[in-house]
């Protein structure tokens, strides 16, 4: 228990750290360049300006590339954390049973359907913002990407455990059966939540975006991908890298994890990191005149699972 707590609070002080630097940025520099851009009284004095004000009418665009992909893998993730949030808050509340592994397994594999309708309507949401047209093509990514590749993996992985006899091969019924709940709960629900999503207003940017975008300087080295994406995700995996210690040691070594709570406060710090770490990364971005800001957002903190995989395989 006590090197649960220890990991706890150095998660916090990393929290506590990202947060100063956010509050610092939000308040002192963000309300001193605001106060020196409103006392700007000329047309010169406004182009000798430089850093994340000229980028303003370019801010909001949306991204150019692979738009699509976008939102499909924001979707699916907040498919993917609501149906742990609420495994966990269920474990919690002891409607679920943590040692029982069968049992939290596919509480997992319900729940993670059941939010079909949350992935479709967020990938819904910032698809509509894009622009895009292709509902229809959205959706079914959305309903189809992650599903596939879990049960692409599954499936090769299976069929070598049937051909040796293992006792832990899934039958055909069982597959049968996930199957069945994808096809006919999941991407209803993904359709219905992305029906909702397009329904939606489109969200409101409080400027104006310009029709032809800014040309990007050159960029200093902590700004240019993919190093910035490697740095902003040691930050995440380190506020988290102990308790996942327990983990690993619960998975590959046979053991019981059941400590739920603390694995709730792992992963509401995990969030809080992210967040911090996105803002933090994206204004520093912005200070170098780069509004394409909308991928590294995310692959800044995606390559926390990154560092999350090559920590798996050590």
């Amino acid at each position: 228990d006590e090197i649960h707590y220890f990991a706890i609070v150095n998660s916090l002080m990393i929290v506590v750290f990202l947060t100063g630097a956010v509050a610092t940025i939000l308040i002192r520099t963000l309300k001193r360049d605001i106060a020196g851009y409103n006392e700007m009284q000329t047309l010169e004095e406004a182009q000798e300006e430089t850093g994340w004000k000229l980028v303003h009418g370019d801010v909001f665009r949306p991204p150019q590339n692979n738009s699509l992909l976008l939102s499909v893998l924001v979707g699916t993730g907040a498919q993917i954390g609501s149906a742990f949030f609420f495994t966990l808050l269920a474990s919690m509340l002891r409607m679920l049973n943590p040692i029982k592994k069968g049992q939290a397994l596919t509480a997992v594999i319900m729940l993670y359907v059941l939010c079909g309708g949350i992935g479709g309507y967020v990938s819904a949401r910032l698809y509509k913002f894009c622009d895009a047209k292709a509902w229809k093509k959205n959706t079914l990514a959305t309903a189809i990407f992650f599903p596939s590749i879990i049960v692409g993996m599954f499936m090769v992985l299976n069929v070598f455990l049937t051909v040796v006899g293992a006792a832990t091969a899934v039958s055909f019924l069982t597959i049968f059966l996930i199957f069945f709940l994808w096809a006919c709960v999941a991407t209803p629900l993904a359709f219905l939540g992305s029906y909702f999503g397009f329904r939606a207003e489109k969200i409101e940017v409080p400027t104006k975006t310009n029709q032809i975008s800014r040309i990007i300087p050159e960029q200093p080295f902590y700004a240019k991908f993919p190093i910035s994406m490697f740095l902003a995700g040691l930050l995440p995996f380190g506020s988290v890298c102990i308790e996942l210690f327990f983990i690993m040691s619960a998975l590959w070594l046979h053991q019981l994890y059941y400590i739920m709570g603390f694995l709730m406060a792992v992963l509401l710090i995990l969030v809080a990191t992210c967040t911090e770490v996105a803002m933090v990364m994206c204004y520093l971005q912005l200070c170098v005149e780069d509004h394409r800001w909308w991928w590294k957002s995310f692959l800044n903190c995606a390559s926390a699972g990154g560092y999350l995989f090559m920590y798996s395989l050590w």
